[in-house]
């Protein structure tokens, strides 16, 4: 997997070591990392802790990006301010404890080291979340730093998104050169967006971001909303794509194609959900096709509700003069077209995977699994792609049938308006109130609650929106069979009247 576009540290120049001697070549501090990604790719972690306190500071007026060095007195205490703004915040007990006696009487200074990391250099899983974007590496002289009854203050910024985070540190395990992330010895609080971390200790420090879940009970009751949702929909829509195959006409009507296509879109949306939860745990490669391949229903799903709102729009707004050569096949090209422009896009940066939420309550853990956008060695360019092309896509299908919507209104209450009779006003406010919300479920309205999962109202904005849109196949080809049912009784009652 490629590795996130952050500030890694960029050489040309390698000083050859044999593997295992980290602690007898000091190299110069700015080739270190490049030094222990060549030649210990198995226990970086451990090589730069080795390598770090030993190395050679070059004397250039360079910055290289991503580390920070400086020297502290040994009686004063100390502040790394990085270009991410992150700061650390470094004690005068942690600055003595890391001189040794001779630089203690000769009053010489301290060097201090902070190197900006990225997660992928530490292979660990953790139930407790993902590593933030940065990792941060301290290093504070020749000696160990540890038992601290003032703590080393570390505030990682803007590293909430949505989630709950814990401090923590890679400690490296007694019997191999391994390690995981350890909260031993931290503390995290939280002032809005910032965490801050309070550690009686040096190490590597990161964030793990764990995504709000709510209570074990509830996800256990939304994972069956969702699967009899969508099982029913499934069935629901097949049928109705059978019936309308079978009662096809030569030449059909515009608008029944159209919500075909849209009811082929839910059909697949569903079928490609239910296929990745249930094989979530299979190959790599196969997990990474189920969710391109859910994903594409998804966007064609929202395509297809925006294209039903700009065919609306044009039948009831626009009226006449609304011929459009090859109407259909350019609705085709765009409904099915941009879908796949945007996956292919999404599987060339490797953004396709497992996805995975665990919840910690008590001793009881649940984890999610899905065939989606991936959460391990998840970088910024395969969160941006989520983001952009899940929550900005549906944005933006959401705000044009928003206004499509509203130009219902605005028309169907001038043709009200017009009309002078009163008799029965009531009885036809409530047959227009129908109407519209009728109209939000074609238009897709109710993918809007996605933006309600956050927040005081999470928990209830979470049920409507399972509800809601796991059953949207079956509710929609209810709609399509009343729909027919109500023209065949039309025609009947012409031919009987005739």
């Amino acid at each position: 997997m490629r590795p996130s576009l952050l500030p890694f540290f960029i050489f040309f120049s390698v000083i050859p070591v044999e593997e295992g001697s980290f602690e007898n070549v000091s190299s110069q501090c700015h080739k270190v990392l490049n030094d222990c990604m060549e030649m210990h790719s198995s226990t970086i972690p451990q090589c730069l802790e080795t390598k770090m306190r030993n190395c050679r500071r070059r004397r250039t007026r360079i910055n290289t990006p991503g580390l920070y060095m400086k020297t502290v007195s040994p009686s004063s205490e100390a502040r790394v301010d990085t270009e991410y703004g992150h700061v650390i915040y470094i004690p005068s007990e942690a600055v003595q404890k890391s001189s040794d006696e001779q630089l203690k009487t000769s009053g010489r200074q301290v060097d201090l080291t902070v190197s900006i990391l990225n997660p992928s250099l530490f292979e660990a899983h953790s139930n407790e979340g993902s590593p933030h974007e940065q990792i941060l590496g301290v290093w504070l002289g020749k000696q160990d730093v540890h038992n601290l009854s003032d703590p080393i203050r570390i505030v990682f910024v803007n590293a909430n998104q949505n989630g709950t985070g814990k401090c923590v540190f890679w400690k490296l395990s007694n019997n191999s050169e391994q390690g995981n992330w350890s909260t031993d010895g931290c503390k995290t609080t939280q002032n809005n967006t910032d965490f801050i971390c309070e550690c009686n200790h040096l190490s590597f420090f990161a964030m793990l971001i764990s995504p709000d879940v709510p209570d074990p009970a509830h996800v256990q009751r939304l994972v069956y909303i969702s699967y009899i949702g969508s099982s029913l929909s499934v069935v629901f829509t097949i049928i109705i794509i059978v019936l309308f195959l079978c009662h096809r006409k030569s030449k059909a009507d515009h608008s029944v194609i159209i919500h075909m296509q849209l009811t082929g879109s839910l059909l697949l949306l569903h079928l490609f959900f239910l296929a990745s939860s249930i094989w979530s745990k299979t190959e790599w490669v196969f997990c990474q096709s189920l969710g391109l391949m859910l994903h594409w229903a998804l966007l064609a799903t929202f395509t297809w509700t925006a294209i039903e709102g700009f065919h609306l729009y044009l039948l009831l707004v626009q009226v006449f003069n609304i011929y459009i050569r090859r109407y259909l096949l350019k609705l085709s090209l765009v409904g099915w077209g941009l879908p796949t422009i945007t996956v292919m896009i999404c599987r060339v940066v490797g953004a396709y995977g497992k996805y995975t939420i665990t919840k910690n309550s008590s001793d009881i853990i649940v984890a999610m699994d899905l065939c989606w956008f991936k959460t391990e060695n998840e970088n910024s360019i395969h969160r941006a792609m989520r983001y952009v092309t899940v929550n900005g896509y549906l944005g933006l299908a959401l705000l044009f049938n928003v206004i499509i919507l509203a130009v219902m209104v605005v028309k169907m209450r001038q043709l009200r308006a017009r009309s002078v009779q009163s008799r029965g006003r009531v009885r036809r406010k409530w047959k227009d109130l129908a109407t519209i919300l009728g109209l939000s479920c074609v238009l897709g309205l109710p993918w809007g609650l996605a933006f309600t999962i956050y927040g005081p109202l999470s928990l209830a904005g979470t049920y409507l929106f399972n509800i809601l849109n796991a059953f949207q196949g079956k509710d929609h080809s209810m709609k399509c069979m009343t729909q027919s049912c109500s023209k065949r009784n039309n025609k009947l009652k012409n031919y009987t009247f005739l």
